[in-house]
């Protein structure tokens, strides 16, 4: 097992949503470089003879963690997520902040502007939007292929490579490739587009899914265990050139919400009846999406499951 003094120099990624991307896209652009935490590797299985630990900080880690810190910390926005085990988002909130106590004169730590008055003896560069932090390291968004969620991801990752190298490498961070399950295109027999964005598994990853296909009309599957999330935050962005297909647990509280926002809603139930009702109306210049904004755990073993599912479902139009 790894102890504390034993632990390489260290860079921690938390936030609700894009750690896992940015953490895997950061452990991509550098060398000698490990990733885990949260994803991968346990700590005590990784390499303390690496030069570098790339960790996915979770709430839940960072609410039980009370001597280790980073060398670097980013945290991506916090947004409403798991008040179910924190009790409140205050809670919740305050264990993305824990490292910011321990970290030491110089040590970077990049987060969001709204935290600028919490007490630290890092050096913190505060950002409202992706642009901001652009230009505080001098990097180019016009020359990363990525959009939407994934560009704060990869413009988290270059900055990180601008500090340790002064080097902004775009033909690299453009081929890094993202995970399944991360707004994945899968194309059914007839070449229309379906999305699998099964780990959006909160309302502000549905959001940016949204936003990344917005100029499209999208037929929109919801629903799962929320965490007892105010949906209506979604519900009141969403398009109104968007259906709602509502799954899972909260699929009659999902229509609900339908009715009283006026957004086009059909009680689907179940993901392989969604499928199946979108088949009968996709166009080939509109989009169906999987994006949940809800755990997976009413219906699938995980979130993995639910996306394998989902692609199984699509093949199996052409079957019929």
């Amino acid at each position: 097992m790894t102890s504390l003094k034993m632990m390489p120099r260290s860079i921690w990624i938390s936030g609700s949503n894009g750690k896992t991307t940015t953490t895997k896209m950061i452990d991509f652009l550098l060398p000698d470089s490990q990733a885990g935490g949260n994803i991968g590797l346990p700590l005590a299985d990784m390499d303390p003879n690496k030069a570098l630990w790339v960790l996915e900080s979770s709430s839940f880690t960072l609410h039980y963690t009370k001597y280790a810190k980073p060398d670097i910390y980013l945290l991506l926005p916090i947004t409403l997520d798991h008040q179910n085990w924190h009790g409140s988002f205050s809670e919740y909130e305050k264990s993305k902040l824990k490292p910011l106590q321990r970290m030491r004169e110089g040590e970077l730590i990049l987060l969001p502007r709204k935290y600028k008055n919490i007490s630290t003896y890092g050096f913190s560069v505060y950002y409202d939007s992706v642009q901001d932090i652009a230009d505080y390291f001098g990097i180019d968004c016009k020359k990363i292929n990525f959009k939407g969620g994934f560009l704060l991801d990869s413009v988290m990752a270059l900055a990180v490579t601008k500090v340790f190298y002064d080097e902004i490498d775009y033909d690299k961070i453009n081929s890094f490739s993202l995970d399944a399950h991360r707004q994945e295109k899968v194309f059914d027999a007839q070449g229309r587009i379906w999305i699998d964005d099964s780990k959006a598994t909160n309302l502000h990853a549905t959001l940016a899914a949204i936003e990344s296909f917005k100029e499209k009309n999208i037929h929109l599957i919801l629903g799962g265990e929320d965490k007892k999330a105010d949906l209506s935050l979604l519900f009141c962005a969403l398009p109104k050139n968007c259906t709602i297909y509502a799954i899972g647990k909260n699929s009659k509280k999902l229509m609900e919400l339908a009715k009283k926002y006026k957004l086009s809603a059909i009680l689907s139930q179940t993901l392989q009846n969604a499928v199946e009702a979108i088949d009968k109306v996709l166009k080939h210049d509109e989009i169906a999406l999987l994006s949940p904004a809800a755990a997976s755990f009413d219906q699938f073993e995980n979130y993995e499951d639910r996306g394998e599912k989902f692609k199984n479902f699509i093949k199996a139009l052409s079957c019929r």
